[in-house]
């Protein structure tokens, strides 16, 4: 009787059985994924969608990141369109009737030194200028905002000044990937977790479909890599190369505490990141690791150097315990912003990849003018930028300043 009370159903609707043919497969059933399945049902009535997955449903970096949200980047092209996701996320949970616990609690970026508040003053002018709520604030008002940090001139890296960005804040990340699977399944879309891509096929310059892990052909009119750390692997299935070098990033969390800070805490000097949970927990992290890798576990080295640089402008944190680590694998590009759009050599295969560390906040405008490319045949102003092509033009859009640990 008692097992009676639980529901066995799966959250996100049935199981599919894979069709032969779709108007549009996804490689990738992340944010990034179901936002564009989502945005084509929606916005532009295409429902013959299939997205696969080779985990489950947010199993890879979606599921993997620290869920932080904000718009306060360093470059024109990036400002909007991580301004234009947030806004998206604002109105997400009354779109998809389904609460994201979005927390708009602040951002924090710390400036340390002279030319880390050179930096900081720049982003707040260009902020500004595109209508991003930005400041910059300095070590008394830091202090009343948070004052568990250490803001004295005695530290090894005194604190000298901050961004602050109001509306930067943290959102539940698995609660975002139910949503979208949600409102992409209800609209028509069919979700395939556990089914891995293993080829596409190409023919006279064109993308005809992909192969799967059980030796299924899934046609297909396009094709979207909307994988991340393993995007290039998928990429070469069509023959072509991108500047993507795959690295871990790792994050902690500790036991939970009575609440004592209220922002999102970044020091680019220090390499780390810090925020409290709504539970009490301090949700930790850092930059990429140095090396280039594909592994999912954690290291120590990596764990000690996240305490160490919290203790640092935490003082009172050095006796909270860790409670569990993760790391995820991420697809970096020279200039630190993500590839978007077609792939001129192959007709019909279309890239949302190159995220790196901060994929997830872009999520929602990603899946959103990937869809207006797919339905229209035209790039989005706000996505070309960041086509393949800009590497061969020397026109890369560099936010290696505000895109790396200023999570």
């Amino acid at each position: 009787m008692v097992l009676g009370l639980f529901r066995k159903e799966k959250m996100w609707g049935p199981h599919h059985k894979l069709k032969s043919h779709y108007d549009v497969v996804i490689i990738g059933a992340g944010v990034h994924g179901l936002s564009t399945a989502y945005y084509l049902a929606k916005n532009y009535g295409i429902t013959d969608i299939a997205l696969l997955d080779k985990t489950y449903l947010g199993g890879g970096n979606s599921g993997r990141n620290t869920a932080i949200v904000r718009a306060n980047y360093s470059t024109p092209e990036g400002i909007r369109l991580y301004s234009e996701s947030l806004d998206l996320y604002e109105g997400l949970s009354k779109e998809l009737n389904f609460n994201m616990l979005l927390t708009q609690m602040g951002h924090m970026s710390l400036a340390h030194t002279d030319s880390a508040v050179n930096g900081v003053w720049k982003r707040a002018e260009i902020n500004k200028a595109l209508g991003v709520n930005s400041r910059v604030i300095w070590p008394d008002e830091i202090k009343r905002m948070v004052p568990a940090l250490d803001t004295s001139q005695h530290t090894r890296y005194p604190i000298k000044a901050a961004l602050f960005h109001p509306p930067g804040g943290a959102i539940r990340h698995d609660a975002v990937v139910w949503g979208y699977a949600k409102g992409a399944e209800a609209l028509g879309a069919e979700i395939h977790p556990r089914t891995t891509v293993t080829g596409i096929d190409v023919s006279d310059g064109a993308v005809k479909g992909v192969r799967t892990s059980d030796g299924s052909f899934v046609g297909a009119d396009v094709v979207v890599n909307s994988t991340s750390g393993f995007c290039s692997t998928i990429t070469k299935m069509v023959g072509v190369d991108i500047p993507v070098v795959t690295h871990q990033l790792q994050a902690c969390v500790t036991e939970p505490v009575k609440p004592f800070m209220s922002k999102v805490v970044v020091s680019a000097n220090l390499h780390v990141y810090v925020y409290q949970t709504d539970r009490g927990e301090l949700v930790m992290g850092s930059e990429i690791d140095p090396y280039s890798s594909y592994s999912p576990l954690s290291t120590f080295q990596t764990l000690e150097a996240i305490a160490g640089h919290a203790v640092e402008l935490f003082p009172g944190l050095k006796n909270l315990r860790i409670l569990r680590q993760w790391s995820g694998v991420c697809d970096m590009t020279p200039d630190y912003s993500p590839i978007m759009g077609r792939v001129e050599e192959v007709k019909n295969f279309i890239l949302d990849v190159g995220w790196g560390t901060y994929g997830f906040k872009s999520g929602p405008a990603s899946g959103h003018n990937i869809a207006e490319l797919i339905a229209t045949g035209k790039t989005p102003d706000t996505i070309k930028p960041f086509a393949l092509a800009r590497f061969d033009a020397n026109a890369q859009v560099s936010e290696r300043g505000a895109a790396a640990v200023s999570h």
